[in-house]
């Protein structure tokens, strides 16, 4: 379903408690503007900063954000070397403020393609917020959810397993504690309707909401819009409703 915020919901007594977000529109957004996609890129920075802020304040419990897809390595190599810079930029500045806020941060994904500086400065966030429990923000970095699955299935060498169990390999071949747990609500900014390869496992139950605003543009009003909608579903899980 699509939706787009611009009004008060309300507060609702149930709040998803994984979020998951497809933050795409950044460079559309720029060249709508006549610049750069790596200016959209900065200007989509403020805004994981004010939904990760609002978020934590809303009383969502894991926040998922899809920072940088496997197949993002194949857009023009100075996009992508300014995305990586950003992505550094973004970690050393925000990790105090997490530690301030008691955000707890942590990176999904593949980090044998990372430059060393970078994997050093997503180590040195994880550790110096390790404690913290008001919210968990999990960054997907060089993440491919089909990928994930097939290096899962490897790693199990033909073993029968249980749901869980594939969980947990899912988890562990993705520098993931595995405590986020399946997505209640996907949202995804940009007008388009897919879910790209992204947590295509945790995902088998969650709501799906697009909304038609790039993600530079998307504000607390269509975050609490989207949670609004989600409250207005009837979750059956495969079998009876399950009320929100």
């Amino acid at each position: 379903m699509r939706i787009d915020g611009g009004h008060d919901t309300g507060r609702k007594t149930r709040i998803p408690r994984h979020i998951a977000i497809i933050m795409d529109g950044n460079g559309r957004w720029a060249n709508q503007r006549g610049k750069p996609r790596t200016f959209g890129h900065m200007a989509g920075a403020k805004t994981v900063r004010e939904i990760v802020e609002h978020s934590r304040r809303t009383g969502v419990g894991c926040l998922t954000l899809y920072a940088f897809s496997s197949d993002n390595w194949s857009r023009p190599q100075d996009e992508v070397t300014a995305l990586m810079r950003l992505f550094r930029r973004h970690l050393a500045a925000e990790t105090p403020k997490c530690v301030e806020n008691d955000v707890r941060m942590s990176v999904v994904g593949r980090r044998d393609r990372l430059s060393p500086e970078l994997v050093h400065a997503i180590a040195a966030a994880e550790d110096a917020t390790r404690d913290c429990a008001s919210l968990h923000l999990r960054l997907a970095v060089d993440y491919s959810a089909r990928d994930t699955m097939v290096r899962a299935a490897t790693a199990a060498q033909g073993r029968e397993l249980s749901r869980d169990a594939f969980s947990s390999l899912l988890a562990s071949v993705n520098h993931d504690d595995g405590t986020a747990g399946d997505v209640d609500l996907l949202i995804r900014t940009g007008g388009e309707q897919r879910l790209s390869d992204f947590l295509l496992w945790e995902c088998a139950y969650a709501e799906l909401v697009f909304s038609r605003r790039m993600w530079p543009e998307f504000g607390t009003a269509d975050f609490d819009a989207a949670i609004e909608d989600f409250h207005g579903r009837d979750r059956r899980f495969g079998g009876l409703s399950r009320a929100i």
